[in-house]
């Protein structure tokens, strides 16, 4: 069982920067490998990105590749999201998961989900 708890959300102006972390627990979580999703208003959860076990496959939502950067720290057990040059449309809250398989992941297949953090971009 791995449990996912994020943290770093908040408010920042467009053109801002943020990072989150997901802290993972369970004694398996340097097997999985580890995504993000967000949610805006209305809308349906979308994947963001997503990171092997190994730290050494990534993979990025076209809207976000350039500006954000997804990493992990095996030794803190955490995952991170670095979000740079923010937009009013990146508005939402932001979901860690876990899975199998970046393939899985990316598609929400058994995922672990954390609680979510909400990112607000004013213009």
């Amino acid at each position: 069982q791995v449990q996912l708890v994020e943290s770093g959300g908040g408010l920042v102006q467009a053109g801002g920067s943020l990072r989150l972390s997901c802290a993972a627990s369970g004694p398996t979580f340097r097997s999985y490998t580890m995504g993000w999703f967000r949610q805006a208003p209305g809308k349906e959860r979308e994947f963001v990105a997503a990171i092997s076990w190994s730290g050494g496959d990534t993979i990025y939502a076209d809207s976000v590749k350039g500006r954000f950067t997804i990493s992990r720290d095996k030794a803190k057990n955490t995952e991170y999201l670095q979000m740079n040059s923010l937009k009013p449309e990146d508005t939402a809250v932001y979901y860690c998961a876990a899975g199998s398989s970046i393939g899985r992941v990316q598609a929400g297949l058994d995922n672990y989900w954390g609680q979510g953090t909400q990112v607000t971009v004013s213009s």
